[in-house]
């Protein structure tokens, strides 16, 4: 029998059946949208605990960066041996314990009002700082916790970056995790700086009301507490006023916050503040950039001795305070009508020493020296560079030389009045501040050795070699520039300015001494009348005749860089050479204002003020106008000053470990200390 037919599937038809679909997979994009950030937090986890693991095997103990007790307090002398600065770096420790609960709280009021509640960073602080900064469209609040600011204190530096800024946080949250807030809180109390050269509650306390920091009220607390956003502008020794104002919102802040209640806190901003009368001996307003420069220059000996350090310097205590104070108010006579926000001003005397130096308008709003730092173009102030070279090729003041247009590649300089002279002597010329004639100058000498003439009158900035160096396009510090008129003015000697004559301890040993470098003269004493002949003319004839002072000897020069951005005078008396710069920090245009005007105004100022206390030198009668005459001059009293240095280094240095003569010592009635130098040994 046939078998019957199967009509049904297969017998492995469920074998053959097609496999089912794979279940359905996220789109790539939304993968990583959900798996990103997790990978992120996954890498930054990972990174953050290595780094805590790094911190603990560095930094096992954190209470060991307690500040040390003591440290070298920096006594700074000015030429005559009084005492104008003081940066006491003592860090002297104080416990949590000790000090008043009202002195804590007004730092957490001002500072980080949650101090208590965040981790160590504070989220909601972080967004609101960056709100209110948004709406004023600068930056306005920091969201730093208290935390962090010991992070960055205790371990990095004070750049702004972003590796830097994170690195803070992860240091801040490792310090929560370490140390109890009141450690922290401790530890920052006792290690931020609070201005005039103070770090620590206690050091501050001392130097600004000759008190411990355990005694402090609460207005005083309030006035510390409140040093802290700015510590140079609200420092009392620079501006009391601003201290307590800002001390009275400290105290606001302090209520807001439920630290004291409102009778408190109408009695403390009632309270009268005394400051300590001595706390402005140490810390003059006027004599703050000069400090800096000195402090700058000296820095290698701070950790060089736990004794006292004391600082010799050139600075004039009395001109240094003159200068400032003429800067502040012609400025602020006259520098709103041009346009004119700032001003820098140097001193120098023959052989180099800085007698004053005003980096600014005020050193509370702006610590930046303009004098040494802001580099800027001096316009026709470096044409003297360029007369000295061809004065050296052989021409002389009496020279003819050709004002008419000129051109130098595709480039044709023209004068500022627009018009042209002619045939006209060097010394017109100069005074009379001729582009064309100086551009003619340089090309005919050659911009390479005008360039090394400015080297060797002791100019370090980067100088272009074209034909615009003529004109002062080459940016240049004002402390420079006058280094190099100084030259002229000390019979042809190229002395480096400085400020540090000699740095001591207490006990007599001496840590730095300078000598006079004993070498022939920079310049030939027929050059260095030529151009004192000259810069004489360009004062008493020329652009610079607003600098002149009746009866006295002054040359020197203008200049107004380009679009009147900078003004310069830099010139030289008898006895002094000093330079002057006036302009905008951002580089603004000002109305107008050329070397003769505001810049010449205020160096005459300068002058008239400074106490002469060098020898005069004037040329004996006859010599006015006869170069051969002048140079012989110059050339005697260059060798009576070299004779007389001479006879002054052979007075011999302090031994290590000597004891130095000691002078006479008065405290005043109103509390300010007068050091009488010891007389001659």
């Amino acid at each position: 029998m046939r078998p019957e037919p199967h009509w049904g599937p297969p017998p492995d038809w469920q074998s053959q059946a097609p496999p089912p679909a794979p279940p359905a997979r996220l789109p790539l994009r939304l993968r990583v949208l959900l798996l990103g950030p997790l990978a992120v937090l996954s890498v930054a986890a990972i990174a953050v605990g290595a780094l805590f693991i790094y911190y603990t095997a560095v930094f096992p103990d954190p209470l060991s960066m307690r500040p040390k007790a003591t440290g070298p307090v920096i006594r700074i002398l000015g030429h005559d041996g009084t005492p104008i600065a003081e940066r006491g770096v003592s860090r002297a420790y104080i416990p949590l314990d000790m000090l008043p609960t009202h002195a804590a709280n007004a730092v957490v009021a001002t500072e980080d009002r949650r101090f208590f509640e965040h981790p160590g960073l504070d989220v909601w602080g972080m967004l609101r700082a960056a709100v209110a900064n948004l709406r004023a469209g600068r930056l306005l609040q920091g969201g730093s916790t208290i935390t962090q600011q010991l992070a960055k204190n205790l371990f990095l530096s004070s750049e702004r970056t972003f590796a830097r800024k994170a690195e803070e946080l992860v240091l801040a949250l490792w310090l929560e995790l370490r140390l109890s807030k009141r450690d922290i809180l401790e530890l920052y109390l006792n290690r931020v700086y609070f201005g005039g050269g103070a770090h620590g509650i206690e050091a501050a306390t001392q130097r600004y009301f000759a008190k411990s920091a355990r005694d402090l009220t609460v207005a005083e607390a309030a006035v510390i507490a409140g040093l802290l956003k700015a510590p140079s502008r609200y420092a009392p020794s620079a501006s009391p006023v601003q201290a307590i104002a800002r001390g009275r919102l400290v105290v606001a802040k302090m209520q807001e916050a439920g630290f004291i209640g409102p009778a408190e806190a109408a009695a403390a901003s009632a309270q009268e503040i005394r400051f300590s009368p001595l706390m402005r001996v140490p810390d003059q307003a006027e004599m703050a950039y000069a400090v800096d420069f000195v402090l700058d220059a000296a820095a290698r000996f701070d950790e060089a001795d736990r004794d006292e350090i004391i600082i010799e310097t050139t600075l004039d205590p009395v001109l240094q305070r003159r200068a400032g104070e003429i800067v502040e108010r012609t400025l602020a006579e006259e520098g709103g009508k041009v346009d004119a926000s700032q001003a820098a001003v140097v001193v120098l005397a023959p052989d180099g020493g800085i007698r004053a130096l005003v980096g600014g308008r005020s050193y509370a709003d702006s610590q930046f020296n303009r004098a040494v730092r802001a580099h800027r173009q001096p316009g026709s102030a470096f044409k003297p560079v360029v007369y000295l070279t061809a004065v050296e090729r052989g021409l002389t003041p009496d020279s003819i030389v050709e004002d008419a247009p000129i051109k130098a590649g595709r480039w044709s300089p023209k004068n500022d009045s627009g018009r042209y002279l002619g045939a006209t002597t060097l010394r017109n010329a100069l005074a009379q501040s001729l582009n064309t004639v100086a551009v003619r100058l340089l090309l005919d000498a050659g911009a390479d050795k005008v360039a090394a003439t400015a080297r060797r009158l002791g100019m370090k900035s980067p100088l272009r070699t074209d034909a615009s160096l003529a004109l002062g396009t080459s940016e240049v510090s004002l402390l420079d520039l006058t280094g190099a008129y100084a030259a002229f003015a000390n019979g042809g000697f190229v002395n480096e300015p400085y400020a540090v004559r000699r740095v001591r301890t207490s006990s007599g040993k001496v840590l730095f001494q300078r000598f006079d470098a004993k070498s022939g003269p920079a310049i030939p004493a027929r050059s260095v009348a030529a151009m004192d002949d000259m810069l004489e003319a360009a004062v008493a004839t020329g652009t610079g005749r607003r600098a002149a002072i009746p009866g006295r000897k002054v040359a020197g020069k203008t200049g107004t860089s380009q679009d009147f951005r900078d003004a310069w005078f830099v010139g030289y008396t008898s006895g002094l050479t000093a330079g002057v710069w006036v302009g905008n920090d951002d580089g603004r245009t000002m109305n107008r204002v050329v070397g003769g005007s505001l810049p010449a105004g205020i160096w005459q100022r300068v002058m008239r003020a400074a106490d002469e206390k060098e020898r005069p030198f004037r040329l004996p009668v006859g010599t006015t106008g006869d170069p051969e005459a002048v140079a012989a001059a110059i050339e005697t009293r260059a060798k009576e000053d070299l004779i007389a240095r001479m006879l002054a280094e052979d007075t011999p240095v302090p031994a290590a470990g000597a004891a130095p003569a000691s002078g006479a010592t008065t405290v005043t009635p109103s509390g300010r200390i007068i050091v009488t130098p010891p007389g001659p040994h």
